[in-house]
């Protein structure tokens, strides 16, 4: 039996609210699960304790019995300490397109006419004295 730490959706329309399960992995993702190892509340800030919520003892059972995490799941626990931080392969989805990238040439020829315009009178003044 393949099984997955994941995030089981509750909540009400456009208020999510998540729990962290180990559950079979031919289960539907709200469906059954073995058990519910913590929460998730995407709504609260990032630097609120309430935010994520894990029963890491449980967790690392559950990583010991051969569970795979989802890579949401993943992220969580490396925040936590609980996991080492993985490599992640995303070559072209983090690149900016084309009109972002001549906007970000466009901004850099700005700041270097202007650093070379405030540098030259500093270069004059200096001169004359």
């Amino acid at each position: 039996m393949a099984m997955k730490i994941r995030l089981a959706r509750g909540g009400s329309k456009k208020r999510p609210f998540y729990r962290i399960v180990a559950a079979d992995s031919r289960m539907p993702r709200d469906g059954r699960f073995i058990e519910k190892l913590g929460t998730y509340n995407p709504l609260l800030p990032k630097d609120s304790e309430e935010r994520v919520k894990m029963n890491v003892e449980r967790v690392q059972y559950w990583l010991d019995q051969g569970a795979q995490p989802t890579d949401r799941i993943a992220r969580m626990l490396e925040a936590a300490g609980t996991r080492d931080k993985a490599e992640r392969s995303n070559p072209n989805k983090g690149t900016p397109g084309k009109k972002a990238q001549e906007r970000v040439e466009e901004k850099a020829a700005k700041a270097a006419a202007a650093a070379e315009a405030a540098a030259a009178p500093a270069e004059e003044v200096a001169a004359e004295e």
